[in-house]
This record gives structure tokens, sequence and C-alpha cells, in this order.
């Protein structure tokens, strides 16, 4: 009889992100007060913090990364942070938590942090990522995306896009400002928040992909449909010119899917490159892939440079069998992309490529 213990479940981790002044400590008082047993980790730039002391009082622990962005000069300070809070908890020394909520400043790049919570192994034994939300101002909202490319990625890699200040804001310039979410992000709900105020369960749990809870919505998931298809073309496409001007012509969403399976080695391979070479221009890809040799689907995604590892599901969610990428890139050609993917398949299923 096996007696070995089930391993504790992981603690679920939300990044709040979104830029200076949309509302993110605004929406995390509320959801404080919803739930409770909540850690908190604020990322305030500065010498001196100021927004923790507008936080809800919360039951569970709060720590400040300061002096710094959380996704520069204070990343290498979220780890050792994390495991302060775990081990505290577990003796006794702070509150026990249910989740952990990190807060970034306005102007952090996500894909940094996401590398530490994916990467970290002792992070990752212990904590899930959940969720990538966003908030949004919708009074200047465009301003901002015109003006910062930070507000564009952050947009770019979220799994939730919370509108903040809608009331303030002209019936004319939500909808310009909704179309505009939505072109950047396809498959990413955009939710009103009044005054802060959301269901929980519309945030959370809605990020990284996880089949115990999502096999059978890998299609809500990705959301093909709602992406332009891309083929791979005999000739690469030229990368897209960068231009500081509008900010939204460096951001192309497409999908791309293969009829045959797919060789492992090669798509692992050419991810790798693509991530390796361009990781800063690859804001998001999601995916799910017919490999030879397997009857089950396996699950990709990459966010920024951050390749997480692959998951088998247990079963195919549907009668499709295609591979079906998803990327939101900057700055890249969809066709080189899908190119480069196609080439490298047919060069290992020949036998010109080794990995």
């Amino acid at each position: 009889m096996n007696t070995t213990p089930a391993a504790p479940p992981l603690i679920p981790v939300t990044l709040l992100t979104g830029f200076l002044g949309s509302g993110k400590t605004t929406l995390l008082n509320q959801l404080i007060r919803q739930l409770p047993h909540t850690a908190i980790i604020m990322n305030e730039f500065g010498e001196i913090g100021l927004d923790h002391q507008l936080l809800q009082k919360t039951d569970g622990p709060l720590a400040l990364l300061q002096g710094g962005c959380i996704c520069c000069s204070v990343v290498g300070s979220l780890s050792p942070t994390l495991k302060n809070l775990f081990m505290a908890a577990r003796s006794g020394d702070v509150p026990s938590f249910e989740r952990v909520i990190i807060e970034t400043t306005g102007i952090a790049d996500p894909a940094p942090i996401l590398d530490t919570l994916i990467n970290d192994r002792w992070i990752a034994a212990r904590f899930a990522l959940n969720s990538v939300v966003t908030t949004i101002d919708a009074v200047l909202g465009e301003q901002q995306l015109d003006s910062y490319f930070e507000a564009v990625k952050q947009v770019a890699v979220a799994d939730r896009l919370v509108l903040t200040k809608a009331d303030l804001a002209s019936v004319a310039t939500v909808d310009t400002l909704r179309a505009r979410l939505a072109a950047l992000n396809p498959a990413a709900p955009i939710l009103p928040a009044d005054h802060g105020v959301i269901d929980p369960a519309l945030i959370l749990n809605a990020g990284l992909y996880n089949p115990v809870t999502k096999t059978g919505d890998v299609n809500e998931w990705l959301k093909l449909s709602r992406y332009r298809p891309v083929s791979a073309v005999s000739v690469m496409g030229k990368p897209i010119a960068k231009s500081d001007a509008v900010h939204d012509d460096r951001i192309r969403s497409f999908s791309v899917t293969f009829d045959e399976p797919l060789e492992w080695e090669a798509i692992h391979a050419a991810l790798q490159m693509l991530l390796r070479n361009g990781g800063k221009s690859v804001l998001r890809m999601k995916a799910i892939v017919n490999l030879k040799g397997k009857t089950q689907p396996t699950v990709l995604h990459a966010v920024g440079h951050v390749f997480s590892p692959p998951v088998e599901l247990p079963a195919w969610p549907d009668d499709n069998r295609q591979s079906r990428f998803v990327f939101i890139v900057a700055d890249m050609a969809a066709e080189l992309v899908a190119q480069i993917l196609k080439d490298f398949n047919e060069a290992y299923r020949v036998g010109k490529l080794s990995v």
C-alpha cells in the first residue's frame, strides 16, 4: 500500500499590472475585501513607497519591493520575497494565505516577472501562476497606448483586461478603446470594473493552461477564430519596421495551423530559436499541438522569452486534430514565424536538421 502523502496544492498567483493611474490599487482593495486571506506583494517605484498606505487591511501578509521596477532592478528580490513569505507562513511568523497577488509598477514589463514564477524551480514547486490581469483607464487609455509601448505590452500579454473609470468616459471613447484592446489581444475578455468592484471569479484562475480544469476548454482558451490565420509562404516576410509613433502598428496577432502531426524536436527547436533571438518580440504564444508518436495533444505557451514546460493533455477536447498556434508579436512578420515553424519541421522530417 502506497502511504506517500499527496503533495500540497500549489498556491495560486495573480499578476496585476496596468499603466500608471489605471486603478490597480483600487481593484486590489476590492479583491482583498472579498478574498481576505491573500498575500500581497507590491512593487513601488522610488525611494519612498506610498501605495501600500492606501491598501485595504488584509488578513494576509504584505511585502514591498521598493527602489525600482520589479521587471528590472528589483526582479531578483521577487524570488526570495516569495520564499520568505512561504516559510514565514509555514512557521507561523506571518498569517497563512491562500493566494498571492503581485501588483507591479505602472511601467513594468510583465515578462521578466513571469520568468521568475515559471522557471524558478523552488517557486514553481509551491506556487502556480493563474492569471495576468491588466487594468486600463477608460479615459486615458488611448493616450497611454499611443505614448507608451509598455502599456501596449501590458495589454498584449494579459489573460483578462479590466476596464476602469468607464463612468468618466463617453460611450464613444469606451467603444473605440474596446475595439483597440480587442485588436491587440483578441482572446482576452474585456471586463468593466465599477470603482474596482468585480467578481474575482471573472479574473482569477484564467492564466497559464491548467489541464485539470480546462481540458474541455481549449477552443475557448485559444479563441482561434479571433486571430488572423497565417500560412507559411515560400519567401519569408520582412520584419516590421519599428515605429514609436503608432505603437499598435508594431503588434501583430495571428494563428498558424498544421494539418499533419509535427516533430517535437523540430518545433521545440524552432520555438527556442524564436524566443532566444526575438524573445522581446514574442509577447505571447499559446498552442495545442499534435505530435508524431503521441495520441494525446500537447499544450505549449510562452510569454516574452519564457517558454513554459509542455503539458500533455489526457484527451483531445474535440475531433479537430490540427496543431494550432496563436502568436501575439511585436516588430516581427507573421509570415516569418509561420515559415520558421514549417521549415524546421520539414528539415527534421527529411533528416537535414538534427537537434
